[in-house]
């Protein structure tokens, strides 16, 4: 499975973006897919994740309520919708895949259970 992330960009405090995330391969649509970020200085951290068929999602708590995740697997596009967006969101987003026929919560925001990962594409929140 590859991956492509796209949709970064400068913004102001309290404005919005939309990240997307193409991926290729047969099977993509069978893949747990995540974004992740990471800031100067931080360590990777989880953002949201969704389940292959796209009925479970799951958010940090410091963008849950601003921050959508959604997929269209017959455009094999997954996306990150931010919204009120602040300037500690200012970091690198990566998105990223696994494949495991289940879903298991405690495993799905770790960065390690995933396999797969693009790019990064950069948002810049400024003050």
């Amino acid at each position: 499975v590859q991956l492509q992330a796209s949709g970064g960009g400068l913004v102001q405090t309290g404005g919005s973006l939309r990240l997307s995330c193409a991926t290729s391969g047969r099977t993509a649509s069978s893949y747990h897919m995540g974004w992740f970020r990471q800031a100067p200085g931080k360590e990777r951290e989880f953002v949201a994740a969704i389940t292959p068929d796209g009925n479970s999602t799951y958010y940090a708590d410091s963008v849950k309520g601003r921050f959508t995740i959604s997929r269209d697997n017959a455009k094999n596009t997954v996306y990150l919708q931010m919204h009120s967006l602040k300037p500690e969101d200012t970091a690198v987003y990566y998105c990223a895949a696994y494949y495991n026929p289940f879903t298991i919560a405690a495993l799905i925001r770790r960065p390690g259970t995933y396999d797969y990962w693009g790019q990064g594409t950069l948002v810049t929140v400024s003050s």
